[in-house]
């Protein structure tokens, strides 16, 4: 039996460094890890983007999702060599639900008050809107716990995601058919935890584990987050081998 890869998708206004110490701990550890990029302009897209790289990879994978992320995998993790999901402090989206409708749901976070809404041109079409987080509320909403040099760093080279995919629903939900784990952050001033605790209810997740961390809990509990995934690789590895 083929040990699960591991794919670290990102979440909105972050790219694939903000996995950069969970990715170390992982290849420390043995683990084949890859951290693609996400475009972040629409969740069909993105989804499709992530479902076809795994698709790519000869063997079984573990796909992991932060934040908007746990959109992403909610409908990407469909794909057949996919065996498992780990959502980190993410959306686990319904089939049908758009990440507004769950969101709104529940009180806003410290988020919703420190967006920022900038036109981007779409070739043949109306401009599309681009959605970021002021620069200097952003190391202490978004990157709370985080070096504050480096929570700087990722202030200013942010990237948005488009409007659009907020009200975009999910195709599928992959967690019905996948055995899927969850990390709740309860110090998260990004997503409500209420938030991220309904979406795993709901799912019904093999396991849960909530960390008194903030948002970007990759950056600031890495062996923790990593300790998840791997048990996610290793239940799906020992499954998957008993199949």
């Amino acid at each position: 039996m083929t040990t699960p890869s591991i794919v670290l998708v990102h979440g909105a206004f972050a790219d694939a460094a903000s996995w950069a110490p969970v990715t170390r701990e992982l290849l420390d550890r043995g683990h084949t890890v890859l951290a693609p990029p996400v475009y972040l302009r629409s969740l069909a897209e993105d989804a499709a983007s992530v479902r076809a790289l795994a698709e790519q990879i000869d063997g079984p994978v573990v796909l992991v999702g932060h934040s908007y992320g746990g959109a992403v995998i909610t409908v990407a993790g469909a794909a057949e060599n996919v065996v498992g999901l780990v959502f980190v402090a993410a959306y686990a989206l319904e089939a049908g639900e758009s990440l507004g409708q769950l969101q709104g749901a529940f009180p806003d976070s410290e988020l919703a008050a420190n967006l920022v809404f900038t036109p981007y041109p779409v070739t043949g079409a109306e401009p599309g809107t681009d959605v970021s987080v002021k620069v200097d509320a952003f190391p202490a909403v978004f990157a709370a716990g985080v070096d504050p040099r480096v929570a700087e760093v990722f202030a200013v080279s942010q990237r948005p995601l488009s409007g659009a995919a907020f009200a975009e629903p999910a195709s599928e939900a992959a967690w019905k058919t996948k055995p899927a784990w969850g990390i709740v952050s309860a110090a998260d001033r990004t997503i409500n935890p209420d938030v991220e605790r309904f979406g795993y209810q709901r799912a019904a997740l093999c396991e849960v584990v909530e960390l008194d961390a903030p948002h970007l809990v990759m950056q600031t509990h890495a062996t923790d987050v990593a300790d998840v995934i791997e048990k996610a690789v290793r239940a799906t590895d020992v499954a998957a081998d008993a199949a």
